[in-house]
């Protein structure tokens, strides 16, 4: 099960070099989870200021 990121995202770039496997990268109006290489270890959401990583 990948995290995703939710519409709240702020694209502030914080969780980006939180993820260990480099899964997270800046989307057109967001961050996005490239769910085939999530490790589902919730590095992103931890430090996430608004929430936005979520389980799938």
């Amino acid at each position: 099960m990948a995290y995703v990121i939710k519409d709240a995202c702020i694209s502030c770039g914080a969780c980006e070099p939180e993820c260990p496997v480099n899964a997270i990268s800046a989307g057109d109006d967001k961050y996005v989870v490239d769910a085939g290489a999530c490790i589902d270890c919730g590095a992103c959401a931890n430090i996430c200021p608004v929430d936005a990583p979520v389980a799938e």
